[in-house]
């Protein structure tokens, strides 16, 4: 099986937008240096600061499944029921081109 690419969308209240940026931005370099992750990036909505995205690759579902067990993420994880205005969005895409090369 190939690659797995999502996009997951995470919206603060105003209220928590901060607190949830920091714990969000504090997962991006331990992530990226997982096995299986092609690459993790990290976006605000230019319309909506409160809403954050992560355009990820992974090598695997193997690894995304292992990627959403780490320890790293416990905290954020343990906080979201507060953080959130609504639910996370996760989207599974497949891609049809090849991924950019890393230049």
């Amino acid at each position: 099986m190939g690659h797995v690419t999502i996009i997951g969308t995470v919206k603060a209240t105003p209220a928590t937008r901060d607190e949830l940026l920091a714990l969000l931005a504090a997962q991006v370099a331990p992530t990226r240096n997982e096995p299986g992750c092609i690459n993790y990036d990290f976006h605000v909505d230019a319309a909506d600061p409160c809403c954050f995205v992560f355009y990820e690759n992974w090598r695997s579902q193997a690894d995304l499944d292992a990627h959403l067990a780490m320890p790293h993420l416990a905290p954020l994880f343990s906080q979201l029921g507060r953080l959130l205005a609504e639910p996370v969005n996760i989207r599974h895409l497949t891609m049809l081109s090849d991924i950019a090369s890393q230049k």
